[in-house]
């Protein structure tokens, strides 16, 4: 009996471990459309996760934490634009990647970058930026307090 409620147990500790995880978009096609269905803005997170220090800091100390999962849901849509140097990576979205680097002009990782997606007249998307942030010491509550302030300045 102890072993099926301890079992019981597992199943639901991972059940629950999977609703509080996060979709993290790489597509920005698809991160454009549920932006624009959710009415959320897109924080498009630039980093270099297999190389880049200060990103995988900002991962540690406040992506992967409660406080930031719970804001993430309620506030924007994930979108994760990577520039590994030593993981493989599907040719359309390295490129994809690369011509997102340019149009946002990021020069250093990581960068957090807040936008919405206009429409113009002739149907083409633009980006309206919204603000920028990178690391910042002080755990989730510091990062976020910096987010919310780019967020409400819209």
């Amino acid at each position: 009996m102890k072993k099926i409620y301890l079992i019981a147990l597992f199943f639901i500790g991972i059940a629950s471990n999977q609703a509080q995880e996060l979709k993290w978009h790489t597509n920005i096609k698809e991160a454009i459309e549920v932006s624009n269905k959710e009415k959320k803005p897109m924080m498009m997170f630039f980093t270099g996760s297999d190389w880049c220090g200060w990103c995988i800091r900002l991962q540690k100390e406040v992506l992967l934490t409660p406080e930031f999962k719970k804001w993430a849901k309620a506030s924007v849509v994930l979108v994760e634009l990577d520039y590994p140097r030593r993981t493989a990576q599907a040719p359309e979205i390295k490129k994809q990647n690369e011509e997102l680097q340019q149009v946002f002009q990021i020069q250093g990782f990581p960068t957090v970058f807040f936008s919405n997606v206009v429409k113009e007249k002739d149907g083409r998307l633009n980006f309206k930026a919204l603000g920028k942030t990178g690391y910042v010491a002080g755990g989730p509550q510091a990062w976020l307090a910096e987010a919310n302030g780019i967020l409400k300045a819209k």
